[in-house]
């Protein structure tokens, strides 16, 4: 069954009741840019409340290779998400478990799959800047690239899911995860809890 992953976890309510409704992953955005940013500390409060089986992400974008490794240790993250430019050198130097986006712009983005020395990719939609872009790709291009590599590679679906497309994706893909964010928001960093539960739902009965 696809897991999933909710994405840019501000405050304690989100957290818990994401993983009481069936996700069984979180997202903290350290990235200071991001309207999703959490401090440290905050997020350590919400990771303490957490059950033990949940896993949890940090999310990066260029950060420091040493601190990301402190940061992880220290707040007891299961897993990095690094979201900007980093390189496969980059990536050896993590101590933890790492995600690598992909931001998806054409096919040749999903060439970089076999350079990573990684667990696992997140697949998002190409855009200005960095972080989530809200927006859908071309899932059915990436879908025949995937193919076409001839390779297991574990990977998360990402951007612009929602309650409506969510089983398409699924379909389409067959990923291992999907991750929303924007999707089961009304204000940034703030879930909407009827969005939230639906979305969820909708996954569970994709399968």
């Amino acid at each position: 069954m696809t897991k999933i992953k909710i994405c840019g976890i501000t405050n304690t309510e989100d957290a818990l009741l994401a993983v009481r409704l069936g996700s069984s992953a979180l997202g903290f955005n350290f990235y200071s840019q991001s309207p999703r940013y959490i401090s440290k500390e905050d997020a350590l409060v919400i990771i303490r409340k957490l059950p033990s089986d949940v896993c949890k992400i940090g999310v990066f974008v260029n950060e420091e290779a040493q601190n990301v490794n402190e940061i992880s240790r220290k707040l007891g993250l299961d897993a990095v998400q690094l979201h900007g430019d980093e390189s496969p050198e980059y990536c050896r130097q993590i101590s933890i478990k790492i995600i690598k986006a992909i931001r998806v712009k054409d096919e040749s983005d999903l060439d970089k799959l076999g350079q990573y020395p990684v667990w696992a990719f997140i697949l998002d939609s190409y855009s200005l800047g960095f972080g989530g872009s809200g927006q859908v790709f071309d899932w059915h291009l990436a879908a025949k690239k995937l193919g076409d590599l001839e390779q297991e590679t574990r990977i998360i679906l990402s951007g612009g899911l929602t309650t409506e497309n969510v089983s398409e994706a699924i379909a389409i893909f067959k990923p291992y995860a999907v991750d929303v964010c924007s999707g089961v928001e009304s204000v940034a960093g703030v879930k909407d809890h009827k969005k939230l539960k639906a979305f969820i739902d909708a996954v569970t009965i994709s399968h």
